[in-house]
């Protein structure tokens, strides 16, 4: 049976050809770009601009996402660039399932949802997932897109803190390492240039 989150998804991506642009998100670049590769995981993969890159350094990376039309395109792109064999691409709707294993870098790149989506307890299950030593980076709009489509349903935006706190992370074993709202410029689906606020929450698992 399809559920509300696949169905919601599966429409905006049949919407149009592509949704995204094929980049990687840019902290995640600017987080990642310096580590030495491993085993991830992309929460959420989309079209697989992010997995693409991660494979691309040399990353092993199982990418999930709930719209099987965006695997499908993920796959081709991942293809397209050579970097097929290195990338395990699954279909989970998190609220439901997830994926097995343990990870050098989780990473939940604007895990949000105009419809119901047991967020909380997907970014816990998140940072479980974290291996000794890894990291859990997770990046959220801080507020709505200037282009964004203010009519759909959607929760508050909560804070990088609110977010590091619905962690629920032992104490001394994790290590915060950034946290907070910085803004960037950026171009929207059809053109437009406007200011987007991220907040961001990187958390390495101490060793």
């Amino acid at each position: 049976m399809t559920d509300e989150a696949e169905r919601f998804w599966e429409e905006r991506y049949q919407e149009r050809d592509r949704v995204w642009s094929g980049r990687a998100n840019p902290v995640l670049v600017d987080v990642v770009g310096p580590l030495p590769a491993g085993a991830a995981l992309d929460l959420g993969c989309g079209e697989g601009g992010d997995a693409v890159w991660l494979a691309g350094l040399g990353w092993q990376v199982t990418a999930v996402d709930v719209s099987a039309t965006a695997l499908s395109r993920a796959s081709a792109a991942a293809e397209a660039a050579g970097v097929e064999a290195r990338i395990d691409f699954q279909r989970h709707d998190l609220a439901h399932s997830f994926p097995s294993g343990a990870f050098d870098l989780v990473s939940a790149q604007f895990l949000q949802s105009p419809v119901e989506f047991p967020r909380d307890r997907v970014l816990r299950a998140a940072a479980r997932a974290v291996a000794s030593g890894g990291l859990l980076l997770i990046v959220e709009h801080g507020a709505f897109p200037p282009w964004a489509r203010h009519h759909e349903p959607h929760p508050r935006f909560p804070s990088p803190e609110e977010t590091l706190a619905v962690l629920d992370l032992s104490p001394g074993q994790w290590r915060t390492e950034r946290l907070g709202s910085p803004e960037r410029e950026a171009t929207g689906p059809d053109g437009q240039r406007g200011t987007l606020i991220d907040n961001v929450v990187a958390v390495r698992r101490l060793a």
